[in-house]
């Protein structure tokens, strides 16, 4: 996966925006106004994501192209490298769970408004 097919999968989610609110370098994908994936512009073989903090460790554990998150809350946040073994579907379902708990987190009528698309 490269930086546009991860914009890509990004915006085609509902109720995401994307946004450079940390400088010129940094993509900032958000739903409901609250940020679920980051990655650099320069860096684009990583993103970081947000993550339950158990399957975060789980997750670093299991891959090494998985680190605490840079910049971020280590306990909530992973790192994930593009560039090495993890397969699209990974990657995937890395930026889904990010995307979901992010979602769920939202009042219940933003969330309304996302499934309806009057977001």
């Amino acid at each position: 996966m490269n930086i546009e097919e991860l914009r890509d999968y990004c915006l085609q989610k509902a109720g995401v925006t994307e946004g450079l609110p940390f400088g010129e370098d940094t993509l900032v994908y958000k739903v409901g106004e609250k940020i679920f994936l980051l990655i650099s512009i320069s860096k684009g073989n990583r993103f970081n994501v947000k993550c339950d903090p158990e399957l975060a460790v789980e997750l670093r554990e299991q891959f090494t192209e998985v680190i605490p998150g840079y910049h971020m809350n280590k306990k909530l946040w992973n790192t994930v490298y593009m560039d090495g073994s993890l397969t699209i579907k990974q990657l995937h379902e890395m930026i889904d769970h990010s995307y979901d708990l992010i979602l769920k987190s939202l009042p219940k009528k933003i969330q309304e408004q996302i499934a309806t698309g009057s977001f």
